[in-house]
């Protein structure tokens, strides 16, 4: 769950503000209280409602594992047996692959743009590294389209904790 949680709103990676920094807003204040309100959408209401969907499908009376055997679930296909149970085998696996769709793309392209910011700064506006950058980020998106899922899951978490460390060593040099 902290994995998940960690990768969902990004809190502490120091991720974020680039966005959040990028805002046009008369008081930054206001750009703050929408980057805790995202936070709380995303994790107090979007996987709030999806583990409900899971428990209340999956783990309640009747559903597939209420009788704790879990032969044929993953945790990559968890969601899709749950809509699966409510809106059909089709249509089920149709929603989820959509909503994944999205949420994908919109993380790659906020975490390629993220990085392209970054690399502007430490290279001092180099348009070579930018586009040596893309590519690099072009050739893992391609990559990890053919990995496992679940290799795909914890190269992603081993690098949102390697984005911690120094955020966390920073907060802690600036802090008193």
């Amino acid at each position: 769950g902290a994995k998940r949680g960690l990768f969902s709103n990004e809190a502490g990676m120091g991720s974020t503000p680039h966005a959040h920094a990028m805002a046009n807003v008369e008081k930054p204040h206001d750009q703050g209280v929408v980057a805790m309100i995202g936070v709380f959408i995303d994790t107090f209401v979007v996987l709030t409602m999806t583990a409900l969907v899971v428990i209340s499908t999956l783990y309640a009376n009747g559903g597939p594992l209420a009788d704790g055997s879990e032969d044929g679930f993953t945790k990559a296909n968890l969601m899709q047996n749950a809509f699966s149970t409510v809106f059909g085998e089709n249509l089920g696996g149709i929603f989820v692959a959509v909503c994944l769709l999205f949420f994908a793309f919109s993380t790659i392209l906020s975490w390629n743009f993220f990085g392209k910011l970054n690399v502007q700064y430490l290279f001092k506006n180099n348009k070579v590294a930018v586009v040596i950058y893309s590519v690099i980020a072009i050739v893992f998106i391609f990559l990890g389209s053919l990995a496992s899922n679940d290799l795909v899951w914890e190269l992603t978490d081993f690098f949102n904790y390697l984005m911690v460390i120094p955020n966390a060593i920073a907060l802690i040099a600036l802090g008193k």
